[in-house]
């Protein structure tokens, strides 16, 4: 199954954790990507949810930072 984090859940988390979770998704990101390389992962449609994922990451912490500098 497709591992989803919705924008909701993303809200409820600190920043910290954001952050520490952006990372953890970069790196099996990485870990995957290159598995895929070397051979087909069965359902290639992950790759596409763990990008939507980090996007949501780093939209939520770009939203915070602006509403500090605001």
């Amino acid at each position: 199954m497709i591992e989803e984090m919705k924008a909701s859940v993303i809200r409820e988390m600190t920043t910290q954790e954001v952050r520490e979770n952006l990372d953890e998704e970069r790196i099996s990101y990485s870990k995957m990507k290159m598995a895929h390389h070397i051979s087909p992962l069965e359902n290639p449609l992950v790759l596409r949810a763990k990008r939507k994922v980090i996007a949501r990451l780093e939209t939520e912490l770009r939203r915070r930072k602006m509403e500090e500098t605001a």
